[in-house]
């Protein structure tokens, strides 16, 4: 669209566009008036002409004539189709900036249609003085080229205009029925481009046998010009009506394929007012539903964990309760956060703790965790629930060592307690229908929280001989056990140990 603001008296049309409209519906016209002039001279029967030499050049006067007089008008005409004016254009110029491009190439073609009826007129009433028998061949061609000529330029003129229609129609889908559907086009341009053209060649045939006067080599030239032009248009006006209706679906099929391919940030245009212009306007709502819940997929992963969200999302209901998995925990303690926030601004807080908590996701996910909460200063990770892991103990032991170092050596000026433990715990959801989350609960966590509060007194890291003892030996001999401790808030002692110093 040319212009954004729809003035009235504006075109709804660039000018490129214009130019491309008016150079296909013009070269498309004078062919076939080309065509049409060289059957009327020397294929058609011309009855008892006196001179057929001056006969063809007076029709070659008028054809001239008639195409200078013809184009320019047709031209004028054509721009004025495309021009915002009227009533309707002031009350809502949007509306009718629609309608016109829509009903751009019908309106085009009735324009053709009046030129072409006034030249059957014209050259009817111009031979009929020489001839009436050349007067209404020439009329019947004329008329059937005029047919197949105005079909063609429907064609040309609709692909030329799908550019404005995809803008108008992308944010509001087709709906009009006034057009003809995905079912009466292909017969309807079949009528035009093939029908007409073989109902000229079979008036030729019955014109021949009622009256005549055409000889054995004139009809057979006859038959075979008419019959190539038949040939011709039926060939342009199909595959142009084939391809109107195809291109759609394979612009929807290439759409699809990216799809498939996990590309959601695809769309077609939508350019058609028919049926298929609603698949195309169809395939972008569905495509646009697919990014909503795609954003609400990463949304929610983000907030309770991808691993989470995809279990959620697949499980047919929400049931709560759970069941017993083999897991290791791995719990996390900023140490000194108390003081820390009483003396930082809180935004210097919060950009600590988000650089803290992201060194600890990363070495978690690295090792096939899954981080089942942040609680203020503390983050605690689960490794073999939801998703199974192979060897919990083992990878949440890795993701500790790996941990502590990175934390060393990236934010060297904040310390944290990390605890490892394992064990049979309790994976499911907790809660109630209406507010629940998924979580672990079971003695490992208990007391990786607590061998956490003695790993600040130890070094770091602080892992229980259960968690040793559950895990692959690769892993374990980079353990040393210590001694056993009784942990706060635990009856029995718990054996600790830490990773082996280099």
């Amino acid at each position: 669209m040319a212009d954004p603001a729809l003035r009235p008296g504006g075109f709804v049309l660039g000018l490129p566009v214009r130019l491309m409209l008016a150079a296909a519906v013009v070269l498309a016209n004078l062919g076939g008036a080309v065509v049409v002039f060289a059957l009327s001279a020397w294929v058609v029967p011309q009855g008892r002409v006196a001179d057929p030499t001056d006969a063809r050049l007076l029709n070659t006067a008028v054809v001239a004539g008639y195409l200078l007089v013809a184009t320019p008008a047709g031209i004028l005409l054509g721009r004025r189709l495309f021009v915002l004016r009227g009533r309707a254009a002031r009350r809502d110029p949007a509306r009718r900036a629609r309608r016109l491009v829509l009903f751009g190439p019908l309106r085009i073609v009735v324009m053709l249609a009046v030129l072409w009826g006034g030249a059957v007129v014209l050259f009817g009433l111009v031979n009929l003085r020489l001839s009436w028998r050349l007067a209404l061949s020439v009329a019947e061609t004329i008329t059937v080229g005029g047919i197949a000529t105005c079909s063609l330029s429907y064609l040309l003129s609709e692909r030329i205009l799908r550019g404005p229609a995809s803008v108008i129609l992308a944010g509001e889908p087709p709906r009009s029925r006034a057009l003809p559907g995905v079912l009466l086009r292909p017969v309807l341009f079949w009528a035009l481009g093939t029908a007409v053209p073989v109902v000229g060649l079979l008036l030729g045939g019955v014109s021949a046998l009622v009256f005549q006067d055409v000889t054995v080599d004139r009809l057979a030239v006859m038959i075979l010009a008419i019959g190539g032009a038949a040939l011709l248009a039926g060939v342009l006006t199909t595959v142009g009506a084939a391809r109107a209706a195809a291109d759609p679906v394979i612009s929807v099929r290439r759409a699809m394929q990216r799809v498939e391919r996990g590309d959601l940030d695809v769309s077609v245009p939508v350019y058609d007012h028919t049926e298929l212009g609603r698949l195309q306007a169809g395939f972008n709502t569905m495509v646009e539903g697919l990014r909503e819940r795609e954003r609400i997929r990463d949304l929610f992963g983000r907030h309770v964990g991808r691993e989470v969200a995809r279990a959620a999302t697949a499980a047919d209901g929400v049931e709560l309760g759970g069941e017993v998995r083999r897991v290791a925990v791995v719990f996390v303690d900023l140490v000194g956060s108390t003081a820390m926030a009483a003396e930082r601004p809180p935004a210097e807080v919060v950009e600590l703790l988000n650089r803290f908590f992201a060194v600890v996701v990363e070495a978690v996910e690295r090792h096939g965790g899954w981080i089942n909460k942040f609680e203020g200063d503390a983050a605690l990770a689960v490794f073999g629930a939801p998703n199974p892991v192979a060897d919990p103990a083992g990878s949440a032991l890795a993701a500790a060592r790996e941990l502590s170092e990175q934390l060393g050596r990236r934010m060297p000026e904040v310390t944290a307690g990390i605890g490892v433990s394992a064990g049979d715990a309790v994976a499911g959801n907790v809660g109630d229908p209406r507010r629940y989350e998924y979580t672990v609960i079971g003695d490992p966590v208990n007391e990786a929280a607590r061998l956490t509060d003695l790993a600040k007194t130890l070094g770091g890291v602080a892992a229980s001989g259960r968690a040793l003892s559950l895990a692959d030996p690769v892993e374990a001999a980079r353990w040393e056990r210590g001694d056993a401790v009784v942990l706060r808030g635990r009856p029995t002692p718990t054996e600790v140990a830490c990773p082996v110093t280099a």
